[in-house]
């Protein structure tokens, strides 16, 4: 079965639906449970698909230790894994809450790798598996005015390629997915619509990057940057200093005027 968290919103849920259109049995987890069954019954009867529900808040320190109890609980077998959710804050370092920057950092990298590394063992030892970690154009950037959700970003782009690495020949890919700004409940939830960031932009569909996602997971690539215009923005660092990047960013994430 295939598990992917964030699974009730944005790219997550269109994850879900992409892989249930495969054919994918599924561990759907999020926060709201009920979102999450209305989901889990899209899925059964549009595609026939097994979808469990697991209801956990990712920000909780002992919440994946928990999801993986479920797990074995109701005898599932992960085959892949998408580490899907994740969130940020946006204002400057000085100015956002303590506690919020902390959960970030516990959904965007401790779950993230506690979950990894409690169910990669299991496939290498089945010489067979996919993971899936969804990361950010904002990997490759310094990020002023959302300084720890880009950081935590990069941890996830430079983990998996490590241990995609590691994993060669094992039977098991590590895919990290990259997009840029995505139509979802993210910038909501950051209060990103302030930013000239969000000036204007027709952002890339949920679906759009889902697919690409899968795609990339199934075909055992190791880095898709989803959109062509998001592809010339990884190549930034390399191409300018990084304090020139890091004043671009700032520019275009300051608030309209």
């Amino acid at each position: 079965m295939m598990l992917i968290t964030g699974a009730s919103s944005g790219i997550g849920l269109e994850l879900a639906r992409v892989a249930a259109g495969k054919g994918h049995d599924l561990v759907l987890v999020a926060r709201t449970e009920g979102k999450l069954r209305e989901l889990a019954r899209e899925l059964h009867e549009r595609h026939g698909v097994r979808a469990e529900v697991i209801a956990a808040d990712l920000s909780r320190p002992e919440a994946a230790a928990e999801v993986v109890s479920r797990l074995e609980a109701l005898g599932i077998q992960i085959d892949a894994l998408v580490n899907n959710a994740g969130f940020g804050v946006y204002g400057p370092f000085t100015e956002t809450a303590l506690a919020i920057e902390l959960q970030v950092i516990q959904v965007n990298i401790v779950a993230l790798t506690e979950l990894t590394k409690r169910l990669l063992p299991g496939m290498v030892a089945r010489r067979s598996g996919r993971i899936l970690n969804v990361a950010s154009t904002a990997a490759f950037l310094p990020g002023p005015l959302m300084a720890v959700y880009y950081a935590t970003k990069a941890y996830v782009l430079s983990f998996s390629e490590a241990i995609a690495n590691e994993l060669a020949g094992t039977g098991v890919t590590v895919t990290v997915l990259c997009p840029g700004p995505t139509a979802s409940g993210f910038q909501a939830a950051a209060k990103l619509e302030e930013s000239k960031l969000m000036a204007g932009k027709t952002l890339a569909t949920s679906r759009q990057v889902a697919q690409d996602g899968y795609d990339a997971m199934m075909a055992g690539k190791t880095l898709i940057v989803s959109g062509w215009s998001n592809k010339l923005v990884a190549q930034m660092p390399r191409l300018l200093p990084r304090r020139v990047v890091a004043s671009i960013v700032r520019g275009v994430q300051d608030r309209r005027s």
